[in-house]
């Protein structure tokens, strides 16, 4: 069952969000709350602004719009938990799980990487994402809690040379890579190069799994690069649109090291 609907709150109307949903939506009062705390029910108030709505007592106004996006195969979902591996304060590192989207949708965020950071911290942590991580994949990741550490770590990952850091992928692509040990590939007006080695490859169903080591940090290079040389990341929906998969993107950060900006401690973290 799906539901889609757009719902103007007019005078006259209950202005409990729970009690207007229950007298406009045809649902039990336990599935609208359910809805309500996976993040599929939305205001948008008279300037346009829009919000997700998660408590069933939160005040709703006359001339509001009340989205509601149910979906119950979706609802039905056991959501993915994201590891909290340390939490150093201005920054935390994670071990996120494939096929868990970084980001909620319309229908829900309760199954999102962002939400699992949202409802591990209390009070709530502002986050920063940092540019040189490739967060559609899964593995290791660091968010930044802090403008002035999010800048500290543009600085070690410098999408020209990592100079104080080093990330090691994992991938399985389409096709055997051979021999090829490195790509230097210009993109997007910028210098580019990636490391690489196999691991090995499967004849069936024709696929190889490859260490990569990317230099830089040119946005989505390593998916890019490997395209490139025609041997696309399985699963990755980018850039690989000829490629059929059922498969969420099958890439994964392993191991990293840097120089902590906080306290300037060499930091490693694997899961090889």
């Amino acid at each position: 069952m799906e539901i889609d609907a757009v719902l103007e709150v007019e005078a006259g109307d209950p202005q409990i969000a729970i009690d207007f949903l229950v007298a406009n939506v045809n649902l039990s009062k336990s599935r609208l709350k359910d809805l309500m705390n996976k993040g599929g029910v939305w205001r948008v108030d008279q300037r346009g602004q829009r919000e997700r709505i998660r408590r069933a007592m939160t005040d709703v106004l006359v001339g509001e719009q009340i989205e509601i996006f149910y979906n119950d195969e979706l609802l039905a979902l056991k959501p993915q938990r994201a590891e909290l591996i340390e939490d150093l304060g201005q920054y935390s590192v994670w071990n996120k799980p494939a096929d868990m989207p970084l980001e909620g949708s319309d229908w829900g965020d309760f199954n999102s990487f962002a939400r699992a950071v949202e409802l591990e911290f209390s009070p709530p942590r502002e986050c920063f994402w940092l540019t040189a991580l490739d967060y559609q994949a899964a593995g290791l990741l660091v968010l930044a809690h802090s403008r002035k550490t999010a800048l500290a770590f543009s600085e070690t990952f410098a999408s020209e040379k990592f100079t104080d850091a080093q990330l090691h992928y994992r991938a399985d692509v389409a096709g055997d890579i051979g021999q090829l040990t490195e790509i230097d590939l210009e993109l997007d007006q910028q210098a580019a190069t990636t490391q690489l080695a196999k691991v090995r490859y499967d004849e069936r169903p024709n696929r190889s799994v490859v260490d990569l080591w990317p230099k830089t940090g040119v946005k989505d290079q390593l998916v890019r690069h490997l395209n490139a040389k025609g041997f696309p990341i399985i699963g990755d929906e980018r850039y690989a649109h000829d490629l059929e998969s059922h498969e969420g993107l099958r890439l994964r950060l392993v191991e990293m090291s840097f120089l902590c900006p906080v306290t300037g401690e060499a930091k490693n973290y694997s899961l090889i």
